[in-house]
């Protein structure tokens, strides 16, 4: 179906083919002279034809980040590959080669056009994210299966389709299956859609497409939920809160309590262990709760502190640049005087009141600097301040919290401790009215067997208690901290030494015109 290997040896896509592509495809006459003495800058790069190469592997093509169209027609490539920096692609062809397996497109967000046209395609995937395409073109490749395509319905933005030539075009009805399934479809197989064979397809199959539309639509709405929890559990844990909405704390107690799972099966204790449950959900309701509003209060901080560096350093900015204009208007007359100057001393003096005034321009530049550098400091330690008095906050009534949990739990044990000791009691006499499962008896073989165990449930319940505690306070802690370490190095010191590199390239810069004029008028002499 493809083309095979002749002759001609396999080719890989190199530097050298590229620049040969580059060179005959690009600028003719002197711009093409110019170009390609001083070479072409393959991030420049729009459009690249490598057709009829015998190329069989595509690779180094990581430097044309600006390409918007590829031809890769007419060669033997065997795997779509090495396109993943091509992010700028609008316009593929692979046409006529021997890719089996469409893969490798991932990337290409913004394409619109793919050409797949004669290879040995058996199966249409991997194409999930070129939500843009417009235009595909995939016939006379080994596509068996109808069902198949109906992977294209997500592609809402595609008008024009090429499957003519695959096997399951021999089929009965083929087109109007695409019609009725693919019904955005404008141009199918090199020929218009018309209306009447639209209808005709709709009314064919017009009851699998309504219960096709109703599985898509609770697919939809299944994806909405997922993706609507996914953001609430991220927004949850982000409050430090997550999973604190209802019994799973509870519930976790008891997965690694043995005992406890035993002892609940004593009689007489459903009450007292429902009371227990709807005690201890209630306060982690409420937990969640205030972790939620706390998380509100320390992203609205976070705001308003981003918000004031912002203004800041905005306000700074605009006086520096302020400087600069008032410097630029000196020196453009400074720079018309010069070119009429033909007295060296005055040329002499001229030349150092212009650097006085360069000079003048760093102080103020560097003063306005510092000046920033001293207001992001303050603003950056009252922040730093208030982070840690909510933080410290959030802390002492988490453990607040957390301390009623222990509390309820203690309650809790003293109750089932009672109440094993009258079970031990009436089992020991067989007076106990209810049947037990051996599991439960084995631990009422004695005081010390059954008190060990009630022990063993509360240690166990204790210390999921202890870990939530230790696992929410030590991640708050760790987010304080990697924020406002964050803040000094971006905003005082990465921040600083980049201005002054700039305040210093800008000097440096305006000094070496004045100093390269200066030569130019002195070999005028």
């Amino acid at each position: 179906m493809s083309r095979l290997y002749d002759t001609v040896e396999p080719a890989v896509v190199d530097e050298d083919m590229l620049k040969r592509a580059v060179e005959e495809q690009g600028p003719k006459d002197e711009a093409g002279k110019i170009a390609k003495s001083e070479g072409i800058d393959f991030g420049d790069v729009l459009s690249l034809r490598l057709d009829f190469l015998n190329i069989l592997k595509i690779d180094n093509l990581w430097e044309f980040t600006a390409l918007t169209k590829l031809q890769l027609d007419n060669n033997i490539i065997e795997k779509i590959e090495g396109l993943d920096c091509l992010v700028n692609l609008v316009w593929l062809d692979l046409s006529f080669n021997n890719i089996e397996v469409i893969e490798g497109l991932n990337a290409l967000t913004k394409l619109e056009d793919l050409t797949l046209y004669n290879n040995r395609i058996a199966t249409l995937e991997n194409m999930d994210t070129l939500l843009n395409l417009h235009v595909f073109s995939i016939g006379n490749n080994m596509l068996t299966e109808l069902g198949n395509l109906l992977y294209l319905r997500r592609f809402k933005e595609m008008k024009t389709l090429n499957l003519a030539g695959n096997p399951f075009c021999k089929q009965n009805g083929y087109k109007q299956y695409v019609i009725a399934f693919l019904s955005g479809i404008d141009f199918l197989d090199y020929r218009l859609v018309d209306k009447q064979s639209r209808e005709d397809a709709m009314e064919k199959h017009m009851i699998q497409r309504e219960e096709m539309l109703h599985n898509e639509k609770q697919a939809e709405l299944k994806q909405e939920e997922e993706v609507k929890n996914k953001q609430q559990l991220e927004l949850h844990k982000a409050a430090y809160v997550e999973l604190m909405d209802g019994p799973h704390l509870f519930e976790m107690m008891y997965v690694e309590d043995s005992e406890g799972q035993k002892l609940s099966e004593m009689p007489g204790i459903e009450d007292l262990l429902q009371t227990f449950k709807d005690k201890f959900v209630a306060i982690c309701h409420q937990m969640f709760e205030y972790g939620l509003k706390e998380h509100e209060k320390r992203d609205s901080e976070v705001k308003q502190f981003w918000e004031c560096v912002e203004d800041a350093k905005q306000e700074n900015k605009n006086l520096g640049m302020h400087a600069i204009n008032n410097f630029m208007v000196v020196k453009k007359r400074t720079m018309q005087e010069l070119v009429q100057i033909s007295d060296q001393k005055v040329l002499e003096s001229v030349v150092a009141d212009y650097n006085k005034q360069v000079s003048e321009l760093w102080d103020k530049l560097m003063g306005l600097e510092l000046q920033l550098v001293d207001q992001l400091e303050d603003v950056i330690k009252d922040f730093e301040r208030s982070m840690q008095d909510l933080v410290a906050s959030f802390q002492e009534n988490i453990q607040a919290f957390l301390a009623q949990c222990r509390d309820l739990e203690t309650f809790h044990h003293e109750k089932m401790m009672e109440i094993a000791i009258v079970t031990l009691e009436k089992v020991l006499k067989n007076e106990l009215d209810d049947e037990i499962n051996e599991d439960l008896r084995m631990l009422f073989v004695d005081k010390d067997t059954i008190m060990n165990a009630v022990s063993s449930s509360h240690d166990v319940h204790l210390l999921k208690i202890d870990n939530k505690e230790d696992d929410m306070v030590t991640r708050i802690n760790h987010w304080l901290k990697t924020t406002i370490d964050k803040i000094h190095e971006d905003e005082e010191i990465s921040r600083n030494r980049m201005r002054v590199t700039e305040i210093n390239n800008l000097i440096d810069h305006l000094r070496d015109e004045i100093d390269n004029l200066e030569v130019l008028q002195a070999g005028n002499y």
